[in-house]
């Protein structure tokens, strides 16, 4: 299950509005004969993949997957009826699925025969790859990760403006691969005047990526300049003018968009977390002190310490001279079932 869940992670950020879900078969003596990922849409789902690769090393096997398999007919078949054919006799999942669509897998695979076990590691599954398309799922908007970089005395920008480069070579890495993962980029107007960014995935040799994901300027007084980096052809560009977090988020989940990567400043930061709308933050910080310049974060409306918006650690890890902090926001995201399923 391991594998399968940093299969999903390896296509996170190219499938969305389908989950990126990862599969690995098994043949009957229990060596791994085939695995697979989540091709973008109209391919493959990844179960369809492990068992191409499996061939007929499958029979008899088991199926260990992230997500439910399928039971409906959309751009592809039923990947239930897929592993039926190929003559699964186990299949292990993960997370049951959520959606009214695509219910129905583990009962088909059942009623043939199959034995089925769900939820095997569903909290790892839905806090990886999939947690995104569980947002989607759940609320009807994208999932956000508010990504900032800043000083240990929270500070992104000094008192005259500049801000290149708080932290290190490796941290700017990072943040290219973590572009990679996401459908869109997110700023504000005031970040692409401040800093007139590309927004662009970059690799290790500095060339762009040959998927990018959606630039995305919220400018709602129309001042983002016809030649602003961000409008250049490396990567399609959204300018909107909508009023707010959630009327832009509304914007994006129309465009398929299921996972946006918030790099704005501290305004539009503070707007999304005021509105509850940051599901993932990652901060990171470097061993400077500036004492003055813009925040880390705008107001937030809090005034006393018992209202303070309080956060887990996810994970912390080095990144050169610098430390990047995963966190989650302390509060419940919701569940259920909906009609919303892949396609």
């Amino acid at each position: 299950m391991a594998r399968a869940r940093d299969l999903g992670a390896g296509v996170l950020g190219t499938t969305s509005p389908n989950p990126p879900v990862g599969a690995v078969v098994l043949a009957a003596d229990g060596t791994p004969a085939g695995e697979g990922a989540t091709a973008p849409p109209g391919g493959p789902h990844a179960e369809v993949v492990a068992l191409a690769q499996a061939g007929e090393r499958a029979r008899g096997g088991t199926a260990v997957v992230t997500l439910e398999p399928c039971a409906h007919t959309g751009r592809t078949g039923p990947c239930a009826d897929a592993l039926l054919a190929a003559g699964i006799a186990r299949v292990v999942v993960a997370v049951p699925e959520p959606t009214e669509l695509a219910v129905g897998g583990a009962e088909r695979l059942r009623a043939a025969g199959v034995d089925v076990e769900l939820g095997v590691e569903q909290a790892e599954a839905e806090d990886g790859a999939l947690a995104a398309w569980l947002t989607g799922v759940r609320h009807r908007r994208p999932h956000v990760v508010w990504k900032v970089a800043g000083t240990l005395d929270g500070r992104v920008a000094a008192a005259d403006g500049s801000s290149r480069w708080v932290t290190g070579a490796e941290a700017r890495a990072a943040v290219h691969r973590l572009r990679a993962t996401c459908d869109a980029v997110l700023v504000g107007s005031g970040t692409a005047l401040a800093d007139d960014p590309q927004l662009t995935v970059r690799g290790p040799d500095g060339t762009d990526a040959d998927r990018q994901p959606l630039r995305v300027v919220l400018d709602r007084r129309g001042r983002l300049p016809a030649t602003a980096r961000v409008l250049d052809a490396a990567a399609p560009t959204l300018v909107s003018a909508a009023p707010g977090p959630r009327e832009l988020l509304a914007q994006l989940w129309e465009r398929d968009v299921r996972r946006v990567l918030l790099e704005g400043g501290p305004t539009l930061a503070a707007a999304f977390l005021r509105d509850g709308l940051v599901d993932e933050a990652v901060v990171h910080l470097a061993p400077k002190l500036l004492g003055s310049g813009a925040p880390l974060v705008g107001d937030l409306g809090i005034s006393a310490i018992v209202d303070a918006l309080t956060l887990t650690v996810v994970d912390v890890t080095r990144l050169g001279g610098d430390v990047a902090i995963r966190l989650r926001p302390n509060r419940h995201t919701g569940a259920g079932r909906t009609a919303h399923g892949r396609s």
